[in-house]
């Protein structure tokens, strides 16, 4: 069996340059990640906050925090003084909620908003129309302790590969839209993971998240 930083070295010598690997670290004890750390990886994604919290009490300050889970309102404040990237945020009163505790440690706080792009009832994320009308929106204009850094989209669970692809380029084409308006500089599409990620680099994602392929299976 290979060793994290076999894997991660593996890995790390399929991407481009301008891919970022967000190692997802989510239900992975702190040695495993220490492994990852030593190996050269300084972003981490996690699902639940209250883990990411201990980890982070626990392990480098250089380290980057993503949150990668679906993120409820009312434990925002419990990540706000550390988090380096928040990735599912579907909602204005999200955005708002992220904004108001960044506001009370100081800080400006980067965001990704999720889009709906599967065809699964249980994603998350906002459809094209519901973007832009946040985009648009006064309230949004308002938030100046968040920076929406980009877009993310997970695809179907399929094996079918022509689906996935068209879910990745239907993200890819609704961040180019939202870049030819001109409200954010949106810089991150974050799509693919361990199982899809180089398909996803071919339609044009910038961040992909990966898991089992580093740590092993769960």
């Amino acid at each position: 069996m290979n060793t994290i930083k076999q894997n991660l070295d593996s890995i790390k010598s399929t991407l481009p340059e301008h891919v970022t690997l967000v190692a997802v670290s989510k239900t992975k004890p702190v040695p495993d990640l220490i492994e990852a750390y030593e190996a050269g990886q300084r972003i981490f994604g996690e699902n639940k906050i209250q883990e990411m919290t201990e980890k982070w009490e626990q392990m480098p300050k250089d380290i980057q925090w993503h949150m990668i889970g679906h993120v409820q309102t009312n434990k925002v404040k419990f990540m706000a003084p550390f988090v380096s990237l928040i990735h599912g945020v579907d909602s204005l009163k999200l955005l708002q909620e992220i904004n108001k505790q960044a506001l009370k440690n100081n800080r400006v706080i980067d965001c990704l908003l999720q889009i709906y792009i599967a065809e699964e009832e249980s994603k998350f994320g906002l459809d094209e129309k519901e973007l832009n009308q946040l985009l648009t929106s006064a309230e949004f204009k308002e938030l100046k302790n968040i920076r929406i850094l980009g877009l993310m989209g997970m695809a179907t669970f399929t094996e079918d590969q022509n689906q996935i692809k068209k879910e990745f380029t239907h993200l890819k084409s609704i961040f180019d839209s939202i870049q030819k308006l001109d409200i954010v500089d949106l810089k991150t599409i974050s799509m693919g993971m361990s199982g899809d990620y180089q398909l996803a680099i071919e339609c044009g994602s910038t961040m992909v998240r990966i898991g089992s392929s580093i740590f092993g299976g769960r």
